[in-house]
């Protein structure tokens, strides 16, 4: 379920948000991050992911979530759960008036893509990072790092 935008912006305002994030690695061990167009962490490097819809099952979601942020519908059951984390923003979908807070399922697929067939309604851009190099960006989102520290 869809919600209008003053009542989106009223629950992320008085509530967290549940989400998947999608840490998509490649078969040579690299990175797939997108630079985000939108708030929150507009011009980030930042991994593919979204908000768990109410009523939809995490399998349901997933299967949505890979489709639209990858082009590739992928099962549940095809990653690797890494675990949940707790994602903090200054800003919201529309401004700067109040934070974000994300609840966020962290899953792991290892999986080969064509960068120029994925969607662009998210990220402007995207490229396969190493995980050194992610670390020593400063373009590189905090929160995105925080799947990774566990490799360093």
């Amino acid at each position: 379920m869809r919600l209008e935008l003053d009542t989106f912006k009223t629950v992320v305002e008085s509530t967290p948000l549940v989400s998947i994030d999608l840490i998509i690695r490649n078969s040579d061990g690299q990175v797939l991050l997108g630079e985000r167009t939108n708030r929150p962490a507009q011009g980030y490097w930042f991994v593919p992911g979204g908000r768990i819809l109410k009523d939809e099952t995490f399998d349901v979601a997933f299967k949505r979530l890979s489709s639209v942020e990858l082009g590739v519908e992928l099962s549940l059951s095809s990653a690797s759960f890494l675990g949940p984390y707790e994602h903090h923003y200054l800003d919201n979908i529309s401004g700067d008036e109040f934070s974000t807070h994300y609840v966020v399922l962290g899953y792991e697929v290892t999986l080969d893509l064509e960068l120029s067939d994925l969607p662009s309604e998210q990220h402007g851009s995207y490229r396969w990072w190493g995980v050194d190099e992610l670390f020593e960006s400063e373009l590189v989102h905090q929160n995105t790092k925080d799947y990774f520290k566990s490799f360093v």
